[in-house]
């Protein structure tokens, strides 16, 4: 995968998905959450991209589904996970489709993580910034530029 210089205005809507050999690590107090090289990247227009992780990558022990979904227009109904450690509680901070709708069909199996909820996610050792708002899970790095959805002002776009 290229290490270019990324415009979200460039990514496509409908989105489309890429898969991704970077190394994401995602760790919240000290527990490791996530260890991959075989992620998944939802590209749309005006958003950074959201990651998603194989569930075999993901520490199990960390979960705990939680009742409620949401739907996606591309991706259809998401189920949603608690992430606890250590005592902490991080609510609906994990998200993964089911039966995910035609075209993403990739994304049966993996997961993905809220990255400003959790202590630290990182993609080849660069730390993520989150995406702004708290509906949209975007993972922001230096070679995504923008401006990005999910900024007050920013719901029309």
């Amino acid at each position: 995968m290229s290490k270019e210089t990324e415009s979200v205005w460039d990514y496509p809507r409908p989105p489309r998905l890429e898969h991704s050999s970077e190394h994401v690590i995602v760790t919240h107090r000290g527990v490791v959450v996530a260890d991959t090289t075989q992620s998944i990247r939802i590209l749309e227009t005006s958003h950074p991209p959201t990651y998603y992780l194989p569930m075999t990558d993901v520490n199990p022990d960390v979960l705990q589904a939680v009742a409620g979904t949401t739907f996606c227009e591309f991706k259809g109904v998401a189920s949603y996970a608690d992430i606890v450690v250590a005592g902490d509680r991080i609510p609906r901070a994990a998200w993964w489709y089911d039966n995910p709708t035609q075209g993403f069909e990739d994304l049966s199996g993996y997961l993905s993580l809220y990255p400003g909820r959790l202590e630290s996610c990182t993609i080849d050792g660069e730390t993520v910034t989150a995406q702004e708002g708290d509906f949209y899970g975007g993972w922001i790095t230096s070679r995504i530029t923008g401006p990005f959805k999910g900024a007050p002002g920013t719901l029309g776009w």
